[in-house]
């Protein structure tokens, strides 16, 4: 009886450690960063301040917004890549326009090494004044083999919904079609009770229902940053939250923890 015991207890060890090592446990931060200028000290640029934010976190994966790239107004720094430096990540930056004398746009962060790398710019309305907007995509392979797509974007902010309904049907059609876990992040400039989002949980999860509010940064009153990912029974939610930095930026960032199996 002791054997056959020790020989159930050993079949539900393994059983566990196959489940753990097929399961990835992924952190993911979502920051639009105001170009590293502090609402409160509208002359400077601090990144480390930023880099400190998302440190604390220990994330495996960033959607940034609002990151420049060589502009004058940041001192000429590619953001992306000092932010990945610090944090001793991997990156990619998607432009979305020029911008004095350089590039702006939103960029990916990640711990593992970037197998593929796509920008998708976003379709415009004809005669309609507004800026491009964009999806970053990279496809990373996580611990246990398995490849996802994770992507950062930031929606046109204007309180006519037209193009951010264009721009989440956009990333509807490309998650249709697409097998990986697919991870979606960033400033969507929608509320939840807005056509745009629920046009976005048609296709795909957020990572919180009654979510924190993430601007303005002093006293918020609203929440337009999400972290969602594809429709999928393979993916999980642990854990999330808005990280309560109210000085680095004009935006509160957004953690989440979630499990792949």
């Amino acid at each position: 009886m002791k054997l056959k015991f020790n020989i159930s207890v050993a079949l539900i060890f393994c059983a566990f450690v196959s489940f753990a090592q097929k399961s990835d446990t992924l952190t993911i931060v979502c920051y639009n960063i105001h170009h590293g200028n502090p609402p409160a000290k509208p002359d400077e640029i601090d990144l480390d301040a930023i880099a400190n934010v998302i440190a604390t976190q220990k994330p495996d994966l960033v959607a940034l917004q609002e990151v420049d790239v060589n502009i004058k107004r940041s001192g000429n720094i590619n953001q992306a890549e000092y932010l990945a430096k610090k944090l001793n990540m991997y990156f990619y930056f998607a432009k979305a326009i020029d911008h004095d004398g350089g590039d702006y746009g939103v960029a990916v962060l990640t711990k593992f090494p970037i197998l593929q790398q796509e920008t998708l710019k976003f379709s415009r309305i004809e005669g309609r004044k507004a800026e491009d907007r964009v999806l970053a995509t990279i496809i990373v392979k996580l611990k246990s083999g398995k490849k996802i797509k994770f992507s950062s974007t930031h929606l046109d902010h204007t309180s006519d919904e037209a193009l951010r309904l264009i721009q989440i049907s956009e990333i509807m059609k490309k998650a249709k079609t697409e097998k990986m876990p697919f991870i979606v992040a960033g400033d969507f400039n929608a509320k939840p009770n807005s056509a745009t989002i629920k046009l976005l949980d048609q296709e795909f999860t957020r990572t919180c229902i009654d979510c924190g509010f993430t601007i303005p940064v002093v006293n918020p009153k609203h929440t337009i940053d999400f972290i969602t990912y594809k429709n999928n029974k393979n993916i999980s939610v642990l854990h999330h939250e808005v990280i309560q930095e109210h000085k680095a930026s004009d935006h509160l960032p957004i953690v989440s923890k979630i499990i792949i199996k």
